[in-house]
């Protein structure tokens, strides 16, 4: 159960972000008119989110990123912030090596963190996001960006896939499966869901779908 004060203070610290973003919506405007809302919703998320790093993230991931959560920002006022994106392969070791310490053998900490030369993270392919309700919408619309969940016991981390994987329960069983690469989309370059934003289920269509954009642009 979340500790009231501390939901308190979330609920408050939302209704600054989105009155900043409404704030920030003119100047945005005179940098780029037909941008303004989408600019406005990143600038009040890095406040929101001083720690967060979008840096190293690859082209498609980052845009597909930043579209999906300016939508979930002024379609549901639902915050998306991001925990964890790019990882240099020295930092998964380090990661990686206080899992195997924490868990005592190296098939334990697989379940959690995976080694340098098979995580995405290091690719520049994968997000860990917060808060849980902000995973919550992502597993619900992100599909239309080419972000997925592919892990059952991680809520937080997300991967840019250019076909929709098959959910697997921990990190360890995509590296027992020969297909992987084929199956999983890691296909660099591929920005293919620009032309493929389907409605959901519900006939919500993507607010943030402009095909025109460069990809990896970052106020």
């Amino acid at each position: 159960m979340v500790n009231e004060p501390v939901g308190n203070r979330a609920r408050a610290l939302a209704m600054v972000t989105r009155l900043v973003a409404v704030l920030l919506v003119p100047v945005a405007f005179c940098r780029a008119p037909g941008r303004a809302r989408f600019l406005a919703c990143q600038w009040a998320l890095s406040l929101r989110f001083p720690a967060e790093d979008l840096r190293g993230l690859a082209p498609e991931t980052l845009t597909a990123f930043t579209h999906a959560r300016a939508e979930a920002f002024w379609r549901d006022g639902q915050l998306i912030g991001l925990t964890s994106g790019h990882r240099d392969a020295a930092e998964q070791h380090r990661i990686f090596t206080e899992e195997v310490r924490r868990t005592g053998s190296v098939s334990a900490a697989r379940r959690r963190v995976l080694p340098p030369e098979e995580s995405n993270h290091v690719r520049g392919l994968a997000l860990d996001v917060r808060p849980t309700e902000g995973a919550q919408w992502l597993e619900r619309h992100g599909g239309r960006y080419g972000l997925y969940r592919v892990y059952d016991n991680e809520w937080w981390h997300f991967e840019y896939r250019t076909v929709k994987p098959v959910p697997l329960p921990h990190p360890d069983a995509a590296a027992r499966r020969p297909e992987r690469r084929a199956a999983y989309g890691l296909i660099h370059g591929d920005e293919s869901w620009r032309h493929d934003l389907r409605p959901d289920e519900d006939g919500r269509r993507p607010m943030f779908a402009d095909p025109a954009e460069p990809p990896g642009t970052r106020p």
